[in-house]
């Protein structure tokens, strides 16, 4: 038995999973072919086989986290909620948040078969320059069906707290950082040079209204799949940290993490050949069409994403430093914390010059 396969076993029961999907009259029989699958790490992808159907489990890591068990509950909420809706997605096929079935919450979707252009383009999109610019487009629009979403009208009135949900983010983040002070050997914020200001910029020049909507809450290259075949983008994948609140963050999102979007460009989310993707300009001009949100602040949402994210990669770090975590992953995603505070600082001084 190789180490996969015990891993494997380590994480699901078998029989108690055959049990619950017979409950669920999913296929019947054994279930056979089941792998690992590429995709974050904080929780695991599954393929398995039944009856010659193929699904795929998502459940949290084999060591979780405090709330991965809601975590997975609310994905499964939201892939709920969008079944009818114009958003990408992998179709959820049933949930499970009995812990007896396998020790945590999980849920089985759909497979999406599509590929991760952070993974590598293959042909024919290596090759062609305007399939790679329709693939950015594509990227664009799917953010922009999630938009249109009545997220009332498809039952998640309670998902989320929109109420001062802008003013909150900054101080969630900037508390955040300051528990990091707890791992032993990490130097502190001021590793991140321009932290403080940035914080302070953010609580200045907060907008004072928003039009709420269904937020992704990681919305980048990395977390979408596209079609084999075409630019179609196939699903927007890992909603672990939806909620609702302002959708522009999303799209700032997207600009703080963009091939050339000002400032130094990031050694993570590289897609190769990038020639062709459309500009961040271009997409928020795309995005522009929904007529809907007012971007005259982009560049706030554009900064408030770089250093939420600095502060998120940032933890992986603080860990290390405590001997909690590879160095070497720790050194090379606190030199991206760094980068996306140089690009915070870029945008803050692109707004000031108008």
């Amino acid at each position: 038995m190789t180490n996969e396969h015990a891993d494997i076993s380590a994480l699901v029961d078998k029989n108690r999973l055959m049990e619950w999907m017979d409950s669920q009259n999913l296929e019947d029989g054994p279930i056979y072919d089941m792998r690992f699958l590429p995709g974050g790490t904080q929780n695991i992808l599954l393929s398995l086989t039944r009856n010659n159907r193929i699904f795929v489990l998502r459940r949290p890591a084999a060591f979780p986290v405090q709330g991965s068990n809601k975590t997975m509950q609310r994905e499964a909420r939201i892939l709920r909620a969008l079944a009818n809706t114009e958003v990408p997605h992998a179709r959820l096929i049933a949930a499970c948040a009995d812990e007896k079935v396998m020790g945590v919450a999980f849920y089985i979707m759909e497979p999406v078969d599509g590929f991760n252009a952070t993974n590598g383009l293959p042909p024919p999109h290596a090759n062609d320059h305007g399939m790679r610019r329709e693939m950015g487009f594509a990227f664009i629009d799917a953010l922009k069906a999630l938009s249109r979403v009545d997220y009332i009208a498809v039952g998640l009135g309670d998902f989320g707290k929109p109420d001062n949900f802008l003013l909150r983010q900054v101080s969630r983040w900037r508390r955040q950082l300051g528990d990091y002070q707890d791992f032993n050997g990490w130097p502190g914020p001021a590793s991140l040079n321009g932290v403080d200001y940035v914080a302070d910029y953010l609580s200045a020049n907060c907008p004072d209204t928003f039009i709420p909507g269904i937020l992704h809450g990681d919305y980048s290259i990395g977390n979408v799949m596209y079609c084999s075949e075409s630019s179609k983008l196939k699903a927007i994948v890992d909603w672990e940290l939806s909620t609702i609140g302002d959708p522009l963050v999303d799209l700032g999102h997207i600009v703080a993490t963009w091939h050339n979007s000002g400032g130094p460009n990031l050694s993570v989310l590289r897609v190769e050949p990038w020639d062709g993707f459309p500009s961040a300009e271009e997409l928020i001009s795309r995005y522009k069409e929904t007529g809907s949100h007012d971007l005259s602040n982009i560049d706030w949402y554009i900064v408030l994403a770089c250093y939420r994210l600095a502060i998120i990669v940032e933890g992986t770090y603080a860990r290390a430093c405590a001997g909690d975590g590879s160095m070497k992953v720790g050194i090379m995603l606190h030199e991206t914390a760094m980068l996306l505070m140089q690009r915070a600082l870029h945008h803050i001084e692109k707004r000031n010059t108008f």
